[in-house]
């Protein structure tokens, strides 16, 4: 006799224990999570927990969409443990776009313990999309004569990673043009995450802030030959029927085990619990009272100075742009935006799925405020990749006389591109957003412009960075971007022959502040205009008026 409850999938809502035991020794598990948006800390956890009980399942090979925690959750959390413990027999490999949250990830890399590699994350997303589809790996441009390039480091972190090539970056030619074929092992088991279950499986994402990787994971756990197992973290299960079918993000018979966490092993961010503004419940206008004042230092004038790029494409279109900001100074573009009460002029998206209202920053970045969509990383990538946004800022650590821009990326310091690669790539217009020297200094921000009592002993604008995540020569062949960099004190523009210094600020010496801090010379062409005076005097620039006016002429 056929047992009705067996049948609807009540067998499916297990204890974590009786899932994660099915993951065998040497597994390759795939985890979903943007930071703590999508994460499931509850399986992470008990993973570990059950190999320092029994010792399996070890040496696991795991690949995230991004980074699954956030410092001191998730997987920074684990891997706090097994440095101090110096237990190397969990970890034999790993794939993810972004190590920055994890110091003592980092540190294993560095010193070798397993197989480490970084691809940038919308590669990452469309891998799990193309896996699930029986395809061989993701077929892009993005990467060419960069860090991710065979011919350089081809994505491998260490030397371990270097011999094994467990994930492989190749070159193929069609007709005649160059493409990376990116390649890594089939994920056998996914730890993921929902707010529901029905007793069926059926997965839904109502109180999350973002979709993720969800659905692509599944598929590409589930894909032939083999097809693996998946495991489902959720706050509560309903009963079979109960769910609408358009709010199902993963039909149940994709999901093998469903496993019930409590509340705060499942915040929608790394600070936030359960907030119905993040979830889209609730979508607030976006006002001044929202953000938290910034002082105005140098910072904020290179935010709005990025602001006033953007507000020249406004006015170029004739309407509201679509926009990525990214992590640092970037991120401050939509504060200053909110400020000066041109928000709606800006279509601001997060990498991680969002489209509208305010980005949250720092730990809980991927989740945002007053958004009106959401959509999945893949989906959201392809937006970046195929140049379907305005223009884009990003960060930068080094600049070279090419207008190679190395992010984040140094010797002992190794974070991982994000999502970095592919929005540089596609965007229009870039805006690459950064202080112009680093290290401790003393810049004052005067009304009569800027005052460097003491600058930055570290030089940024080099003659080679120490990583190419973004050549600009490879990305103008396949887009016509516009490049500017845009620091406190200079802002320069990418042209065919080198950077060429389009703008100085005020209070700023050419030879002593900009020129001699260079490892290379800019190129100058006629006069150097002068940055707008208004980046630099206390309270608003007062600019929505004039863009209005030059938008309705």
């Amino acid at each position: 006799m056929v047992d009705p409850h067996a049948y609807l999938g009540v067998g499916k809502v297990v204890d974590s224990d009786e899932a994660l035991e099915k993951i065998g020794d040497g597994s390759v598990v795939a985890i979903s999570g943007f930071n703590m948006a999508m994460t499931p800390e509850l399986l992470i956890e008990r993973l570990y927990k059950l190999y320092k009980k029994t010792g399996h399942p070890k040496d696991l090979f795991i690949i995230a969409e991004t980074f699954p925690g956030s410092p001191g959750r998730g997987l920074d959390r684990i891997a706090e443990d097994l440095y101090r413990n110096e237990d190397k027999g969990f970890i034999r490999g790993m794939l993810l776009p972004y190590y920055g949250w994890s110091k003592s990830l980092q540190r294993m890399v560095l010193e070798d313990w397993f197989e480490a590699y970084t691809w940038t994350i919308g590669v990452m997303a469309y891998w799990f999309r193309e896996v699930g589809s029986g395809r061989p790996g993701v077929l892009t441009r993005v990467g060419l004569h960069t860090f991710l390039d065979p011919r350089q480091d081809g994505g491998a972190l260490n030397e371990k990673a270097r011999k094994a090539r467990s994930v492989k970056v190749k070159i193929l030619y069609i007709d005649g043009e160059e493409y990376l074929l990116y390649e890594a092992p089939k994920p056998e088991v996914a730890l993921v995450r929902a707010s529901t279950s029905d007793e069926k499986g059926n997965l839904t994402v109502e109180d999350e802030g973002i979709t993720g990787s969800l659905l692509s994971i599944a598929q590409a756990v589930k894909a032939k030959p083999r097809s693996g197992v998946v495991i489902a973290q959720v706050l509560r299960i309903a009963r079979f029927g109960s769910l609408k079918p358009k709010n199902v993000v993963v039909p149940g018979p994709m999901v093998d085990y469903v496993v019930v966490a409590p509340r705060e092993k499942h915040w929608q961010s790394a600070t936030i619990d359960l907030d119905r503004r993040v979830s889209g419940d609730i979508i607030t206008p976006i006002h001044r009272a929202m953000v938290t004042h910034h002082p105005l230092d140098t910072r904020k004038v290179i935010a709005r100075r990025t602001l006033l790029a953007m507000m020249e494409d406004v006015v170029e279109k004739g309407g509201p742009i679509v926009v990525n900001l990214g992590v640092g100074i970037p991120s401050l573009v939509a504060n200053v935006a909110v400020e000066e009460e041109v928000m709606d002029l800006l279509e601001v998206t997060v990498e991680s799925g969002p489209w509208g209202g305010l980005p949250l920053l720092g730990p809980d970045f991927g989740v945002a405020i007053g958004h009106y969509a959401v959509l999945s990383i893949p989906d959201q990538f392809t937006v970046y990749e195929g140049g379907i946004i305005d223009a884009a800022s990003l960060g930068f650590l080094q600049v070279d006389k090419n207008g190679n821009v190395n992010p984040s990326m140094l010797p002992g310091r190794l974070p991982g591109p994000g999502g970095f690669s592919v929005i540089a790539a596609g965007a229009p217009k870039l805006y690459f957003s950064g202080g112009f020297t680093a290290g401790r200094r003393d810049i004052r921000v005067t009304e009569d412009g800027l005052r460097i009592v003491s600058d930055g002993p570290i030089i940024k604008f080099v003659n080679n960075v120490y990583k190419i995540v973004y050549n600009p020569k490879a990305a103008r062949k396949h887009v016509d971007q516009e490049v500017l960099y845009i620091t406190e004190r200079a802002v320069f523009k990418l042209e065919n022959n080198g950077l060429r210094l389009v703008e100085i600020a005020p209070g700023v010496d050419l030879e002593r502040d900009v020129i001699s801090k260079m490892e290379f010379e800019p190129l100058i062409k006629g006069s150097i205009e002068e940055m707008d005076k208004r980046i630099f005097r206390m309270g608003r620039m007062g600019i929505k008026k004039e863009i209005m006016e030059a938008i309705r002429r």
